[in-house]
């Protein structure tokens, strides 16, 4: 299916990998943004973080990042400090954020893809922990 979606994708994530194939569970191939490798430009991430109705705090990932060390816990930080931090240490961007023709979505859990799809499911998907997600005429388990 030609549809415009992107995700901003790490590999190393299982909730994202978990979302990117639920994407091509619909029988689409979205532009995949390694985004470790290749971070938005600033302008784009605020865009990004306002069109999925957060603020730059609701984007930041404190698993595995160096969040405590940059002092990001601090409620007084504004949200320009927080995209610099985001910036200088991508890792701090909580992944997948997808983009489609519906909207945009930090997809945390996995699933919640499934709302900005504008193709149903083509069969069964289970979670790489096995969990059942799509039976297999296509429909959402659960």
């Amino acid at each position: 299916m030609a549809t415009d979606i992107v995700i901003y994708h790490n590999p190393d994530c299982g909730t994202s990998r978990n979302a990117l194939a639920m994407i091509r569970n619909a029988g689409i191939e979205p532009h995949v943004i390694e985004y470790l490798k290749t971070p938005p430009a600033r302008a784009l991430l605020a865009q990004l973080i306002a069109r999925a109705g957060l603020t730059p705090r609701d984007l930041l990932r404190e698993k595995g990042t160096p969040y405590a060390a940059l002092g990001l816990d601090d409620a007084t930080m504004d949200d320009d400090a927080l995209l610099d931090a985001m910036l200088a240490h991508p890792i701090l961007i909580n992944r997948p954020l997808v983009v489609t023709p519906l909207g945009v979505a930090l997809c945390r859990p996995s699933e919640r893809v499934l709302d900005l799809l504008p193709a149903p499911q083509q069969g069964a998907f289970a979670k790489e922990d096995g969990e059942r997600v799509i039976d297999s005429t296509g429909t959402r388990v659960g």
